[in-house]
């Protein structure tokens, strides 16, 4: 590359590092760099006593070799989220979708601060020259002064940063590796967790898979801030992030059978999602796979609850149904979907759900709600306003003719029991 294109990238990565920079509170450690197509560095808004460090650290970990992967697909729109078999993660984004001379890596965080020990064991395989020894100890000496942030922190910043270079208004569901990164973590103290909210909001993920309810986004999100995942400690942050993924696949194996997947199927779905986390090397592969292995079983049982009466039209209409449960749905909006007038959908919906489009929407949030009830603490009213219902007296109404309990009743009988 000509000096006076490297001079040219330059310039316009340090204008997007000072306007990036800029939108994130400097109490957060938090670093932008820019590096161009060859995977050659351009700038950062890094401390040069730092630099050095932490750029060998991106190299050696494979976060190289990664960006360079990433700029290779033009489909890759979106921000992606690479770990390391540390549990050091980063993010990556191009500049704009026109223009991809410049690819940003936003980063690096360690989820929960390792210790000493263990940043020495998850060293070990890269201390094989002198030259990497130096950087592996230099790495352990600045271990206080490491960026430590939670993934959903992190996350929001990541978007954030890639909506102001890209002019995109793109939602946490648009992260490449949006997961559980419950799988990713290193261990964080039990003591700062509330243990019954954690149960709730596991028994919540865990019911998504039974009910086959492809809108478990928001659900899942709320697991993963509540909780890191298995709290182990041992020396491995790699390996620790196996154990939690192991579990996680556990339950939730065992969640689709209980949703009417055959255990025959679920068994040899989980033990072939067991043996790819053994096969992991590092986090970002065990945070992807740990998405991909929910999504999976989720789909797996909502494909089994499909009526195979329906029409593709109207499955269609239910599908998005289930996916719209948190805002107002028209009918209108339903006809369009298909391409049908509202009065030949409506009279469609009717005969083959046996149900018009009005009930079954309510029906569908009135089941949401009886999770929301079950596995959160949240109010009466906030769960009619998630669910965009017009009043909470409705809410009410709608809940009573649906169970023939209030909400608060139902709540209040769901603890007893």
């Amino acid at each position: 590359m000509d000096l006076q294109k490297v001079q040219q990238l330059m310039t316009q990565a340090e204008q997007n590092l000072i306007l990036l920079q800029s939108l994130i509170p400097r109490s957060e450690k938090f670093y932008v760099w820019s590096y161009d197509r060859d995977g050659s560095f351009v700038a950062t808004s890094c401390p040069e006593e730092e630099r050095i460090m932490l750029q060998q650290a991106f190299q050696i970990l494979g976060g190289t070799d990664r960006l360079l992967q990433y700029a290779q697909h033009a489909e890759n729109t979106h921000p992606q989220i690479i770990g390391s078999s540390i549990g050091m993660q980063w993010a990556l984004s191009y500049e704009s979708e026109r223009n991809r001379s410049l690819i940003f890596v936003i980063g690096p965080v360690f989820y929960a601060a390792p210790t000493e020990r263990q940043l020495r064991v998850a060293l070990s395989p890269y201390t094989h020259s002198r030259e990497n020894a130096a950087w592996a100890a230099e790495l352990i000496h600045l271990l206080p002064a490491l960026p430590v942030m939670s993934y959903a922190i992190f996350t929001r910043y990541v978007m954030m940063v890639h909506n102001t270079l890209t002019g995109q208004q793109l939602g946490l569901d648009a992260l490449n590796s949006t997961k559980p990164e419950s799988e990713e973590t290193t261990a964080t103290p039990t003591e700062n967790r509330d243990r019954n909210k954690v149960y709730l909001a596991e028994r919540a993920m865990l019911q998504m898979v039974r009910n086959g309810d492809i809108n478990y986004n928001n659900i899942l999100q709320n697991s993963i801030r509540l909780s890191p995942g298995v709290p182990v400690q041992g020396q491995d942050p790699l390996r620790q992030m196996k154990t939690s993924n192991l579990v996680f696949i556990t339950l939730v194996s065992r969640a689709a059978i209980e949703g009417g997947l055959s255990p025959e199927v679920a068994y040899a779905v989980g033990d072939s999602y067991i043996q790819s986390t053994e096969d992991c090397r590092d986090s970002g592969e065990l945070s992807e796979l740990a998405h991909a292995m929910y999504h999976d079983f989720i789909y797996r049982v909502h494909h089994l609850r499909t009526n195979p009466n329906y029409s593709h039209a109207i499955q269609k209409c239910c599908d998005y149904i289930e996916l719209s449960l948190d805002r107002k749905i028209r009918t209108a909006d339903l006809a369009a979907l298909v391409g049908y007038t509202e009065y030949y959908l409506t009279e469609k919906f009717k005969k083959e759900t046996g149900q018009s489009v009005s009930s079954y929407i309510r029906y569908a949030k009135v089941e949401r709600a009886k999770v929301l009830l079950e596995t959160s603490d949240l109010s009466i009213k906030d769960i009619a306003d998630r669910l965009a219902f017009n009043t909470v007296n409705y809410f009410i109404q709608s809940f009573r003719d649906t169970t023939g309990y209030t909400p608060a009743q139902y709540r209040k009988r769901f603890q007893k029991g």
